[in-house]
């Protein structure tokens, strides 16, 4: 939040203070509305139109024209009748959005100290804030579609040759949809318009043009009564980039056709019916109980979740929103709802969607037609009018709390929402957030716990531990790459097997650190307070926190020495170390750096799962929510480091990982092949790890909870971040220090309160800016909210060239 944006406002603009009104004579109405400033204040504005609250406007703001929201009308305003500002255009193309969501940014809004206006426009799509693209995206339309022509799949496939990747990959995709519009085709192969050109004059392809409403989007296509069939096939294509596979689709396609015939665990079945009397008693004055759905990787808990979509589709005709972590894990996912409901309009919404795409998908849901909302921690802000379930996968990650901008927690607001609409919400997870887990012990939310994997013959993997110091009194340890022969010794009995080993190391790049070894000089950049990268393929030093590059020096900078050594080991590292020891094998290595092209990481996964790929190495990416079915071995490097950091959750996060990793093991199902996992550490007696060997969460998750209930810790306790940022560090911390003082003085005063001293950031200067911060914790969450409420206001006050901004349930600290 800057501090400047609370000065020199525009004079006819005014907050929703009553003091001294004015009346407004006539027909003039008076619309307060958000706009997309970092203040808790609407603004008057009048209009002669007829506005309905929820709907969005256009209206002069300073010297420019920008798009706000209707939040409310009033009778009266602050500043006088003539100086009042019109509202310029009012969207009625669109359907005004509802109190609900209104009521869900107002919370969101206030919890986390933000201004309405802010939060509001922010969660709108960046088109829907554009006047400039209301006509285009509420217009008519039309787009361009590749059909097949009937009977010539088999000579169109055997006639693109598999080495042209790109080409096969479209002809595949139309051979498998039927139809596919040119937009998706273009995203399959960069020259599909000239290819298809190709196709159509060997007699294989035709092209048509479909007229419909963008603002639809192609969901009027799918409700038309004429022409069902090529409807169906345009929809399930348009909405999104579908993930496809041949094994996968496969076991999809067998999945979505035994759908009801499929018999459930006893586990799974209790958390259907459990569920499914809460969706049934939703509007009797039941209270709210959020469901944790505990089950071990591979235990079903995507049946659980299809299952009861499908009871909120075909018994209460509704919407369903479906929240995962990462952009990475929506396409699979994507395809499994896509096959279980071929019927139904499911829409992706995340980041890396095109805007257009994004806004297409983003009105479908907000108009109702699209009835599956599947998206990243953005989605929970989207407008969803008839929403009766919300299921948040894997509850625990941290990607769903917002790191920039307001600062939020899509798991918690994803909550909020549930218990305003008195609707279910499943939280899903192996490794639930110890918050949850407390919230479950405490009786606040209800916890189905689902033990052992979903088939009668898969079973959980092995798991044990190397220990790198024996391995190295033994010299069976590579000292410069990391690996232990133990380890080389199992990928390459799962080479001779024809399965599939998974290395996780959470450490792209070559090397974190390049080094001097006669005067002591690294590489440090020169902007923030780390280390360069070496990333030898690309022969560049990089930093991963600013993206600053530098070719790597041949002689060091500071002494001339020749000799320069890379120090400690990334993925890319590893990679070439497994080429070396095993050079016939298919390596496949995810990270953000293989993965920043667009449908890259889609890509490399499809090889992953078409078996396309002998070894996998990886981030965190490759953790969770991949169903591998060939990988029988998970190896795990470099884990020790998370074992004695100095956040508090560095534990929490370190099990739920290793946890997930393991899971990638040993999924299929096949008694003969549990799986294994070996994880290297020099601290084989760490109880962390001897947990893990038990699969003991609920062992570690209470051992965790107990000290950080003796610690005053989160969940115990509740924290809010005051972070300065500044050129100078000495400018951050006296505005924090002056912060602190004005914290103390008697009207702020609360003795449930306790602030902590103002101190640099771990990582102090990022980008050229320097950092420090504020801890503000209370065991009372409405003293802490209280207390910051009265508090920001006086902080807006100061006079100072610092940046400043508050974190409600900081995660990193």
């Amino acid at each position: 939040m800057d501090r400047t944006a609370s000065h020199n406002l525009d004079t006819t603009l005014t907050s929703q203070s009553t003091n001294h009104l004015s009346p407004v004579l006539g027909r003039v109405r008076i619309v307060r509305v958000a706009l997309d400033t970092p203040l808790p204040t609407l603004f008057d504005y009048r209009t002669e139109q007829s506005v309905t609250p929820g709907q969005l406007v256009q209206v002069p703001f300073r010297r420019r024209q920008i798009v706000g929201i209707a939040w409310e009308l009033a009778q009266k305003s602050k500043v006088k009748p003539d100086r009042l500002r019109a509202i310029s255009t009012v969207l009625v193309e669109m359907p005004a959005l509802s109190e609900e969501w209104r009521n869900l940014i107002a919370f969101a809004a206030n919890y986390y100290h933000r201004g309405i206006g802010e939060v509001a426009l922010q969660a709108l799509p960046g088109h829907l804030r554009t006047p400039t693209r209301w006509a285009r995206l509420f217009s008519l339309s039309s787009i361009q579609c590749y059909r097949l022509v009937e009977g010539a799949a088999v000579s169109l496939r055997d006639n693109v040759p598999i080495r042209l990747r790109a080409q096969r990959r479209l002809a595949m995709e139309l051979i498998e949809s039927g139809v596919l519009d040119a937009q998706k085709a273009r995203t399959l192969c960069s020259k599909a318009s000239e290819v298809i050109k190709q196709w159509v004059a060997g007699g294989w392809v035709t092209i048509e043009t479909v007229t419909l409403n963008s603002a639809e989007s192609t969901f009027n296509v799918l409700n038309s009564s004429t022409n069902n069939d090529y409807a169906k096939h345009i929809a399930q294509i348009k909405v999104a980039n579908i993930y496809k596979d041949a094994s996968l689709t496969a076991d999809v396609k067998s999945t979505s056709s035994s759908s009801d015939e499929k018999t459930l665990t006893v586990c799974q079945a209790h958390a259907v019916s459990t569920i499914a009397k809460a969706i049934d008693t939703r509007l009797e004055n039941s209270p709210f109980t959020p469901f944790i759905l505990h089950g071990v990787t591979g235990s079903g808990k995507t049946e659980v979740y299809l299952r009861t979509v499908a009871k909120v589709l075909q018994e209460h005709k509704a919407q369903v929103l479906i929240l995962v972590p990462e952009i990475n894990l929506t396409p699979q996912l994507e395809c499994v709802f896509r096959a279980r409901f071929p019927r139904e309009v499911l829409v992706i919404l995340h980041s890396a969607l095109a805007e257009g795409d994004r806004a297409q998908n983003w009105l479908s849901a907000h108009r109702g037609k699209a009835r599956i909302v599947l998206g990243t921690r953005l989605s929970v802000l989207a407008s969803m009018p008839y929403l009766r379930l919300i299921i948040v996968d894997e509850e625990h990650d941290p990607s769903y709390k917002q790191q920039e901008g307001l600062r939020y927690s899509a798991r918690d607001l994803a909550i909020w929402r549930g218990s305003h609409l008195k609707v279910p919400v499943i939280l899903g997870s192996a490794t639930p957030s110890l918050d949850s887990w407390k919230h479950a012990k405490k009786g606040r939310y209800i916890c189905m716990t689902m033990p052992e994997r979903g088939s009668p013959d898969a079973v959980l993997p092995t798991v044990s531990l190397i220990d790198l110091e024996i391995e190295k009194k033994r010299q069976r340890i590579v000292v410069q790459e990391g690996l232990s022969q133990q380890l080389l010794d199992a990928v390459r009995d799962r080479l001779k097997c024809g399965e599939q080993s998974l290395l996780y190391l959470n450490r792209r790049g070559y090397a974190p650190v390049l080094a001097c070894d006669a005067c002591g000089w690294v590489n440090d950049c020169s902007r923030c307070s780390a280390h360069l990268v070496l990333h030898k393929l690309e022969r560049c030093l990089r930093c991963h926190h600013c993206g600053i590059e530098s070719r790597i020096p041949n002689t060091c900078p500071n002494c001339g020495n020749l000799d320069l050594a890379p120090l400690g080991r990334g993925t890319q590292r590893i990679e070439e170390a497994l080429s070396k020891h095993f050079p016939n094998a298919r390596l496949a290595r995810i990270d953000a750096d293989s993965t920043r092209r667009k449908g890259s990481a889609q890509g490399l996964f499809e090889k992953v799962h078409a078996g396309h790929v002998d070894i996998l190495i990886g981030t965190q990416m490759i953790t969770k929510g991949h169903d591998f079915r060939n990988v029988t071995l998970v190896g795990v490097l470099n884990a020790d480091a998370a074992l004695f950091s100095h956040d508090f959750r560095a534990a929490e996060r370190l099990f739920a990982q290793l946890m997930q990793v393991a899971g990638r093991a040993g999924r299929a199902a096949r008694a003969d092949s549990p799986g294994d996992v070996l994880i290297q550490t020099r601290y084989a007696d760490h109880p962390l790890f001897n947990a893990l060997i038990r699969h003991d969460y609920e062992g570690f998750a209470n051992q965790q909870l107990e000290e950080r209930r003796q610690a005053s810790l989160p969940p115990y306790t509740h924290q809010a971040l005051l972070r300065a940022e500044s050129k100078k560090l000495a400018q951050a911390m006296d505005f924090l220090k002056i912060a602190r003082t004005m914290a103390k003085i008697s009207e702020l005063a609360d003795p449930l309160l306790s602030l902590w001293d103002p101190v640099p950031m771990s990582m102090v200067r990022i980008s050229g800016i320097e950092r420090a911060q504020l801890v503000i914790e209370s065991p009372s969450r409405t003293a802490l909210q209280s207390f910051l409420s009265v508090w920001i206001v006086k902080l807006r006050s100061l006079r100072s060239p610092v940046r400043w901004h508050i974190e409600v349930d900081p995660l990193e600290i």
